[in-house]
């Protein structure tokens, strides 16, 4: 009788078991993955993520008590789960070659870039129209941020830029960016006097909007900084915050007392390392990032031995684009045996840099400079190499991977949507062959692509490179 007893209220346990199991129904259902934790680098495995819209909604072990039924499954056994990567500096641009860059669309999500900062050019119209599909599913690309036109001076040499030579006419342009919606203002030093350089920074940053800029010789790095500059763009500016003799060449210089060549001389030969890291911690704390963009920098730097005729990624280039690419060939393609040397020292000098501002904790975010006028710098495949240059340069892979899929997202301050896999963030996803934690090479060897509540297949991104190919063959 009591053997009864106990089998009786066994099976009632049971049954109860049963009968609490949770029935969750999906979009789409990721099972048996590996999850990338973003800020750790710990690998959570054999787990299920369930994305509801293009929001994931759950994520749990294998083997929890949860019936899990979806639209779409993707088997992700042994694959490693990351946000879609972040290029924090690309370009559009030249308005007689607008559906060329339309066409580079394709080409990030073909590598995994799910997001794109666009810095300013000259066909902003067209930019803010596609970031407009694309936000509604009307159009397949990555997400994009933009400056729309960039904040100059009067008679600068960039295209479609608002040009501005006092307060009024600055006031001026900064409403016109309101109208516009930008997602940040870029501000470059051609033509823009040091004076209004500083206000731009100072009125934009009051309006709330994040600041992007080249800086003006005549302005320390300190002074940018502590005027609202939220990123440098390109690393050079980092050597002259590195010198020791920075505000004495600035003064030199501004009075007349040298000329550019010589107070960059000057710059060059004055870098020291405390000077430099000491510096970059005061960037750190002000707020300032530095998007390196070192890819390019390689390119040019090592033109001797690369003039890259045979890229097998031209052939997704629109002619016309590849056009843009020879103003600065033309700049560096007969240069003098020592000054190929000194591109070559002065590259090496710039990847050194990375240690020093890591060390300094100032962000550093991935940007790599592609699109129109960058000779060579392919849209999407480009990140790759610029996060392979932040490992060899010193950072591990992980550091590598956060400069993209963390530390875009921070600049803009969405990371509680983006920047991690966890419940409740946009489900732009990739799923990878091999562990990105282990070499950074792995974002490259990618198995699928998730976005807008879509999955994306290898097949899939290798068809989107091959209908941007049969355009231009």
């Amino acid at each position: 009788m009591k053997t009864i007893y106990l089998l009786l209220i066994g099976s009632l346990i049971l049954t109860s078991c049963k009968q609490e199991k949770e029935t969750r129904t999906f979009d789409i259902l990721i099972k048996d993955a590996n999850i990338v934790n973003t800020e750790t680098g710990e690998i959570l495995k054999k787990q299920s993520i369930g994305i509801i819209a293009d929001t994931i909604a759950k994520i749990a072990a294998v083997d929890q008590s949860i019936n899990w039924k979806a639209n779409q499954t993707v088997q992700a056994k042994d694959k490693y789960v990351i946000p879609g990567l972040w290029d924090m500096h690309i370009h559009f641009g030249a308005d007689s070659l607008i559906d060329e860059n339309k066409n580079m669309l394709p080409l990030y999500l073909a590598n995994g870039v799910t997001t794109v900062r666009d810095c300013a050019a000259d066909i902003s119209p067209s930019v803010l129209k596609w970031r407009k599909q694309i936000e509604d599913g009307e159009l397949e690309g990555p997400n994009i941020f933009t400056a729309g036109p960039k904040l100059e001076g009067k008679n600068s040499i960039w295209p479609g830029d608002l040009e501005i030579e006092n307060e009024k006419e600055l006031t001026i342009a900064l409403d016109s960016l309101d109208k516009l919606q930008v997602d940040f203002v870029k501000i470059t030093d051609n033509a823009l006097t040091p004076d209004l350089f500083l206000k731009s920074l100072k009125k934009a940053t009051q309006r709330g909007y994040k600041t992007s800029g080249h800086i003006p010789f005549s302005l320390s790095i300190n002074e940018v900084s502590m005027a609202g500059l939220s990123s440098i763009e390109h690393m050079s500016y980092m050597l002259k915050a590195g010198s020791a003799r920075e505000l004495e060449v600035i003064e030199k210089y501004k009075n007349n007392e040298i000329d550019y060549a010589t107070a960059n001389t000057i710059i060059n030969e004055s870098f020291d390392e405390t000077t430099a890291v000491t510096k970059y911690r005061q960037l750190a704390k002000n707020g300032t990032a530095i998007v390196p963009t070192l890819i390019g920098n390689k390119i040019i730097s090592y033109w001797d031995k690369d003039q890259h005729v045979d890229d097998p990624e031209l052939q997704y280039i629109g002619p016309g684009i590849i056009e843009t690419y020879q103003w600065r060939v033309d700049r560096v393609k007969n240069a003098s045996a020592e000054a190929i040397e000194a591109r070559h020292k002065r590259y090496q000098k710039l990847i050194g840099l990375i240690p020093l501002i890591k060390e300094s904790g100032m962000p550093i975010i991935a940007g790599t400079d592609a699109g129109f006028l960058n000779s060579y710098i392919y849209p999407g495949f480009a990140l790759h190499d610029e996060l392979e240059i932040f490992q060899e340069a010193g950072l591990t892979a992980l550091e590598a991977l956060q400069t993209s899929v963390v530390n875009g997202p921070k600049y803009f301050g969405v990371s509680d949507k983006y920047g991690s896999v966890t419940e409740g963030k946009i489900a732009n996803l990739l799923i990878l062959n091999s562990n990105p934690i282990e070499d950074i090479k792995a974002t490259k060897d990618i198995n699928r692509l998730i976005k807008k509540n879509k999955v994306y297949n290898k097949t899939d991104l290798e068809n989107m490179l091959q209908e941007v190919k049969e355009l231009y063959n």
